[in-house]
């Protein structure tokens, strides 16, 4: 199940790191393991991952500053971030820079291994290619571009263009809030509720310059995308 599977490890804790590698290469995933966020970094470009498991708490580069390196560049890969923290501006950092899911540690290895089989079969669904219209802007769904009219496209973040495929698809529809929590970051709880909020409020801001497009919160359901 696990095979082709190449996961980047970054974790500074050696005697964890090393039990989490040889968890998962007993389940066939080839592991790439880093004890800090430089190394990490110089591996995720040398050896293409599919996916990135990351520590928060390391030495030379921590792990949010990792991965907002990586979605400077790349908005796609998933990203797990391994975290002792609990407060909610932590959780919601995660989410905010591109996180797509987050484990307290102590963990199990079973929750990881299903976390990370969930990311890796969602990106594949979710690499659609497809082209869609929304008023005057044209959303380049594989590309990860919103263009209005003939102006130059605007680049968007991985999880705005998730959000903006799914609110397309479902336009003038309500999009239920807890399928798409669970759809795109796993898990519906408060953190990741304030965090589609503010990226609600990213796509609105994108979305201005067509008057007759609105994103509008249907209260106690969810949102609906209108034109």
């Amino acid at each position: 199940m696990s095979k082709n599977i190449k996961l980047l490890l970054a974790e500074d804790e050696a005697a964890l790191g090393q039990i989490i590698k040889e968890s998962l290469e007993t389940r066939d995933f080839e592991v790439i393991l880093c004890d800090n966020g430089e190394k990490a970094f110089e591996k995720y470009k040398s050896e293409s991952p599919d996916i990135l498991v990351l520590d928060v708490m390391m030495p030379k580069k921590d792990g949010f500053t990792l991965a907002k390196e990586i979605r400077a560049t790349d908005d796609t890969i998933p990203i797990i971030f391994l975290t002792a923290k609990s407060q909610t501006t932590d959780v919601v950092e995660g989410f905010s820079i591109g996180g797509n899911d987050y484990l307290k540690k102590p963990f199990s290895m079973e929750e990881l291994i299903v976390r990370v089989h969930n990311l890796i079969d969602r990106t594949k669904t979710q690499k659609a290619s497809e082209i869609m219209t929304l008023g005057h802007f044209t959303f380049d769904f594989p590309k990860q571009q919103l263009s209005f009219m003939d102006e130059a496209s605007v680049q968007l973040t991985h999880r705005e263009a998730h959000l903006l495929f799914h609110l397309i698809k479902n336009k003038n529809q309500v999009l239920d809030r807890s399928l798409i929590l669970n759809k795109l970051w796993g898990t519906d709880d408060f953190f990741t509720a304030r965090s589609m909020d503010v990226f609600i409020s990213k796509l609105r801001k994108k979305l201005q310059k067509d008057k007759n497009i609105q994103i509008i919160n249907v209260r106690g359901f969810g949102y609906k995308l209108t034109e």
